[in-house]
């Protein structure tokens, strides 16, 4: 990441690409973005939103020089279709078909033991991962993450004839943006709520909501073989600190960090002030790899 933004003609090196892969018995074009090389780090966006939150990671030097990352839209969001068919249908996302996305995702572009690193509803799914299919990672980042939150926001705004949509979305989590978040950045987070589909936010939420309570559910983690970090903003009232410190409390060696002057949109609010904390956490997982 360059020390100041780039005033002349430039591209990024950022390529784009459509998969197509089987998920849940079903075909898809996932769209996603990747760069640089190394260890396979797959980013998982928040609900609602797209991989573009992780654009300022994908351009970073001193992330793509040892690591290649890796960020997909989940279908129904971004530039991945929702599957044929789908208009007669309402979305909802739940834990099976999340899990199953993502080790779709990893195993059409043959990633060996990927690190994969997921942000709200993409935090809580990597603890199911840990649970469930940890050998299969190298390790676990989650931000903003914890195994339940108490819900604080009414869905049925989400997905009505009489509001935007885009609107309202970004509305609901604005507040969720830490004041220190150059504002720039806090306006693009806000803008890709504001793009999402017609109810994509509600049918993610559902799956925070209803599919996805965790407690008492997360025995059996083993983090001596897949290490487990849990990043999460000291700005974030959805999942805030205490409640990532208490999930970690029944995962032994969980590392947890409170990062200061963010919120919970980490990668994308305050990308400068998020790689402070992400950089040494990548350069425990490099070193472990070069052993």
């Amino acid at each position: 990441m360059a020390a100041e933004p780039r005033t002349e003609p430039h591209i990024e090196p950022i390529v784009g690409r459509y998969l197509h892969l089987q998920i849940g018995g079903r075909a898809h074009r996932v769209y996603f973005e990747e760069c640089g090389q190394g260890i396979p780090l797959v980013c998982l966006h928040t609900a609602g939103a797209d991989g573009r939150q992780f654009r300022h990671l994908l351009c970073d030097d001193a992330v793509t020089c040892r690591f290649r990352v890796l960020a997909f839209d989940m279908p129904w969001h971004g530039k991945s279709y929702p599957p044929a068919g789908f208009e007669d249908e309402e979305y909802r996302l739940g834990t099976a078909l999340y899990v199953d996305t993502i080790r779709a995702f990893c195993a059409a572009l043959g990633l060996q033991r990927p690190v994969v690193m997921g942000c709200s509803i993409g935090g809580r799914i990597v603890l199911q991962l840990a649970h469930a299919h940890g050998a299969e990672f190298r390790a676990l980042i989650g931000l903003e993450s914890a195994d339940f939150q108490q819900p604080w926001y009414d869905t049925s705004w989400l997905h009505r004839g009489d509001v935007h949509g885009g609107e309202v979305c970004a509305a609901l989590v604005s507040g969720l943006v830490a004041p220190q978040s150059p504002a720039q950045h806090r306006h693009e987070t806000l803008w890709q709520y504001m793009q999402s589909g017609p109810g994509v936010f509600r049918g993610d939420l559902h799956f925070y909501r209803v599919d996805a309570d965790l407690r008492g559910r997360l025995g059996g983690i083993d983090t001596a073989r897949t290490p487990l970090y849990l990043l999460t903003g000291e700005y974030d009232f959805s999942c805030t600190p205490d409640d990532t410190r208490r999930t970690a409390a029944s995962i032994p060696g969980a590392r947890v960090v409170e990062m200061r002057e963010l919120g919970h949109f980490p990668m994308s609010e305050n990308p400068a002030q998020f790689r402070r904390y992400l950089l040494p956490v990548l350069d425990e997982i490099a070193a472990a790899a070069a052993d």
